[in-house]
């Protein structure tokens, strides 16, 4: 979770505010980092750091607390979202696939979502309550086209496309993924989408 109002930095940045390469922050400087300053996304791949709890380490002064609570505004992972709805993180990612949740918003390569709208699903899911649900007959809404459709990543692949000429997707997808987080396979699958999609 990212609470409400906390910038997030990841390791790319931390290096920079520490005046140091990346290679160079991860092979000295972060095992100790780490130890003493918590992710904010402990069950995602992505390293994402509060700004003012690294800035704190970097200067050398103690730690400040993240704050206590819950705000309508906190940024949850799928994992925080799946503990709030009782379901499973593939249901999450299914139900942001199918518009039973929005896409979220992107921060580093992992998606999250606002508290205020998880607890809003949960609430008044569709079905439940006055007015609740489709009606038979009723028709559907509209259908996505693609998995990614509405997924801010994609400007970021098309881009990457553009820029790269006619490099290989793979070695794209790999900077990508070292540049932005996620995994250098969900990258590949925007940079195909991209491709494939280019106007949505």
């Amino acid at each position: 979770m990212i609470p409400q109002g906390r910038p997030a930095v990841n390791e790319t940045e931390i290096a920079q505010l520490a005046g140091v390469s990346l290679t160079t922050w991860r092979r000295q400087h972060a095992p100790a980092f780490r130890e003493r300053v918590p992710t904010l996304l402990p069950d995602s791949r992505n390293r994402l750091y509060d700004l003012a709890q690294v800035e704190a380490y970097l200067a050398g002064e103690p730690i400040p607390a993240l704050p206590a609570g819950e705000h309508p505004d906190d940024l949850l992972t799928a994992r925080d979202v799946a503990a709030v709805l009782g379901i499973n993180t593939g249901t999450v990612r299914a139900y942001a696939t199918d518009g039973y949740l929005s896409p979220g918003v992107t921060v580093h390569g992992s998606r999250l979502w606002s508290r205020r709208e998880v607890l809003e699903r949960r609430d008044n899911a569709p079905g439940r309550g006055k007015g609740g649900g489709r009606r038979a007959g009723e028709p559907q809404g509209p259908r996505k086209q693609h998995a990614y459709e509405g997924d801010p990543r994609l400007d970021t692949a098309r881009q990457a496309l553009t820029a790269a000429g006619g490099a290989p997707r793979g070695r794209i997808a790999a900077a990508l993924a070292e540049q932005h987080g996620g995994t250098p396979r969900t990258w590949e699958r925007l940079l195909t989408t991209a491709a494939t999609h280019p106007n949505t």
